[in-house]
């Protein structure tokens, strides 16, 4: 039972209470609330311990009074309690000699279960005005993710904003390169010389390798006591780093990491927000991509019609001159000079349909209009058929090997790559077979000089004939194919002369 003066004590402080109520601000209210508890209850220091959920400690969050706790003779603490559950500790201490009475402790339970209220009110506001700005933040990423569709200039623009974001001092983007199973430099603000020096990190390696093998954010509260791959962190004084994979689609393209020249303890909450960062980023990125895709396959259309055009013209304005010639003065020619221009017509005319047939090979394998066939073959029958007609080709493969594998797909290429060996390279053309582990390993050679060091990058490209007489199509066409099958035809440097290999699997 509260007596007369604790009662008129209970009532200044509900006034006080209530006047704290006022303060929509957790630490403008917990300031208001102490000083006047302390006045109240004529104490010399009043303090909040406020609970970490994530960590389970309590963490003093305002005081007032005396700052060393150690000159404090008598304390009184009670539980800050809401809805059955403690979100911290309201204490009391005096530098003198004290017996708290059971009125104070009564009197300053009541105080703390309204307290508790309006504390738990002012976190709720804090939290919803908290989210609002990560909602801002992060649409802030997004909006420039929509106003950029080149992928340089987009990086560029996200890191800068991820950094204001983050008040960071760093901020940088590593991309997956799939070939090497690297993570590669490719923007960072902050930390340029990562991407001028063209770090690269292994998958699983290093703080970034491991943000992109684990698919899961990694923190590194102290760089200096971590194990990170790349230097330029120590030179430029990095202390503590956040990382987030990029994802699209379950498949991790990179990473994205913010860094702080200072140690900072990055909390959930920092987490939370640089994966929402994190996601926008990977789509804005997957989508740039796309976007420079199309205009690189729109290009390539564009000069793919010219190139074609122009091959085309030449046989067909060759074969219209001689036919308009021997319609005009066919009667008037030496025979000799008819028979020449009558055989030049023939080979130009041949040169159309060839073109003109691998032109719609090209069409349907670009369209996946053609279907691979695999069925069990005796290897050795199919490479000798690819061949046939030609005496100066020789073929070298166990009569015994079996495979599965689609013949046409193999004697289109082979007797391509033969064509070509044949027109290109000097005698004798050899056809050999192996089985390799799960291979299957096709190789066609001549004893010719070999491809030019210059022109071996465009090798396969569509028509590059080195310039030569053939279409310039074969290449191509034959790698297609064997792409088609899941399998890869490759150039081979050779001191003897020109290889290509033919890799399909084994199938069987």
């Amino acid at each position: 039972m509260l007596t007369r003066n604790s009662s008129a004590r209970l009532a200044q402080l509900q006034a006080v209470t209530e006047a704290a109520l006022a303060h929509p601000e957790l630490d403008e209210l917990l300031a208001e609330l102490l000083e006047r508890i302390r006045e109240s209850l004529d104490v010399d220091t009043t303090a909040i311990l406020l609970l970490d959920p994530h960590r389970n400690e309590l963490v003093a969050r305002a005081a007032v009074g005396v700052e060393d706790e150690r000159a404090i003779v008598s304390m009184l603490d009670v539980p800050l309690n809401v809805g059955g559950e403690a979100i911290g500790v309201l204490h009391v201490g005096s530098l003198a000699e004290r017996e708290f009475t059971e009125d104070d402790v009564e009197l300053l339970q009541l105080v703390a279960d309204r307290s508790a209220v309006a504390i738990d009110r002012a976190r709720l506001f804090e939290a919803e005005r908290t989210a609002r700005r990560r909602i801002e933040r992060v649409q802030a990423v997004t909006d420039v993710a929509l106003e950029h569709l080149d992928l340089e200039e987009l990086m560029q623009a996200l890191l800068r904003r991820t950094r204001e974001v983050f008040d960071a001092d760093t901020c940088a983007a590593l991309l997956l390169d799939q070939g090497r199973n690297e993570l590669v430099a490719r923007a960072a603000v902050g930390l340029e010389e990562e991407v001028e020096a063209g770090v690269r990190i292994p998958m699983g390696g290093g703080f970034a390798g491991r943000v992109a093998a684990e698919r899961q954010p990694v923190i590194l509260p102290d760089v200096d006591h971590a194990h990170v791959l790349n230097p330029i962190l120590h030179e430029k004084g990095i202390k503590s780093m956040l990382g987030v994979p990029l994802i699209v689609r379950d498949e991790v393209i990179g990473v994205l990491h913010v860094g702080k020249l200072v140690l900072y303890d990055f909390t959930p909450d920092d987490v939370e927000l640089l994966q929402l960062v994190g996601e926008r980023v990977a789509l804005a990125i997957a989508r740039a991509r796309l976007h420079e895709e199309m205009v690189h396959l729109d290009q390539m259309k564009l000069n793919f019609v010219a190139i074609a055009s122009h091959e085309l013209r030449t046989p067909a304005t060759s074969v219209y001159g001689i036919l308009t010639t021997l319609r005009t003065r066919g009667d008037d020619l030496d025979p000799a000079v008819r028979a020449e221009l009558e055989e030049t017509a023939w080979e130009q005319s041949d040169r159309l349909r060839r073109l003109i047939e691998q032109l719609l090979d090209l069409s349907r394998l670009d369209a996946r209009a053609i279907t691979v066939r695999p069925q069990p073959l005796v290897l050795e029958r199919t490479l000798v058929e690819a061949v046939s007609g030609n005496d100066d080709v020789f073929v070298d493969c166990d009569p015994e090997l079996a495979v599965v594998a689609d013949p046409l797909v193999i004697e289109l290429v082979i007797s391509n790559l033969v064509r070509n060996a044949r027109q290109h390279g000097r005698p004798p053309v050899r056809v050999s077979a192996e089985q390799r582990d799960l291979h299957l390993r096709i190789t066609v050679c001549d004893a010719g000089e070999g491809v030019a060091e210059e022109m071996v990058p465009r090798l396969f490209e569509r028509f590059e004939h080195g310039g030569g007489s053939g279409t310039g199509l074969g290449l191509a066409i034959a790698k297609a194919y064997a792409n088609a099958h899941g399998g890869d035809l490759v150039y081979e440097s050779d001191a003897g002369g020109t290889r290509f290999a033919l890799v399909l699997p084994r199938g069987v």
